[in-house]
């Protein structure tokens, strides 16, 4: 784990996600996407009859956030990470289609933790209630698909400073596994 954080700028690469572990801190400038259940589903399914998404997925980061309504002169409000795991049955297509990034909140199941190996890409966690703070780093944020959604449109946001910490890697590392086993470690000693 790096101590120092790793700066990422979209569209990732593939020796951009190798070169990260469970448990590095990141900081993303750039464009990202935010989607959610809802805008996920009718990606899945474009993807199952083989539609384009409505933005090009290689190499791009999904957010999983549910924004609130933006107080004037900002170009959103809160932005804090939705729990991941209702997006499991989607993680695989996305990341398939060229994703190599999603963030979110808590753990994921072991299909998610697979495919991340599979495909070469990684699961970052953003802090849960800190939706002020990280609606500090955007810079833009626009509706580009599905804004029959509201809140789960398909969002473009602009970042800066975003930051995450590395969640599962592509290595099959995960910070939760680490964290448990060092605490277990600790509390034996």
């Amino acid at each position: 784990m790096n101590a120092q954080p790793i700066h990422l700028y979209p569209p990732l690469t593939t020796e951009d996600v190798a070169s990260l572990h469970a448990g590095d801190p990141v900081r993303i400038d750039g464009t990202i996407y935010v989607a959610r259940d809802a805008a996920h589903k009718r990606m899945v399914e474009a993807l199952a009859v083989g539609q384009d998404l409505p933005f090009d997925p290689e190499g791009q980061v999904i957010y999983y956030m549910g924004p609130s309504p933006a107080r004037p002169g900002r170009p959103i409000g809160a932005a804090g990470p939705t729990t991941s795991y209702r997006m499991d049955p989607y993680t695989e297509p996305m990341i398939r289609a060229g994703v190599k990034a999603v963030i979110g909140k808590g753990g994921r199941g072991p299909e998610v933790k697979r495919a991340l190996r599979e495909y070469g890409a990684i699961y970052l966690v953003a802090v849960g209630g800190a939706g002020a703070l990280l609606a500090g780093t955007i810079r833009r944020a626009q509706v580009i698909a599905y804004p029959d959604l509201g809140p789960e449109a398909v969002r473009m946001l602009e970042v800066e400073g975003f930051p995450a910490v590395v969640g599962y890697d592509t290595y099959g590392e995960d910070i939760y596994e680490i964290g448990r086993t060092r605490y277990r470690d600790a509390a034996i000693s």
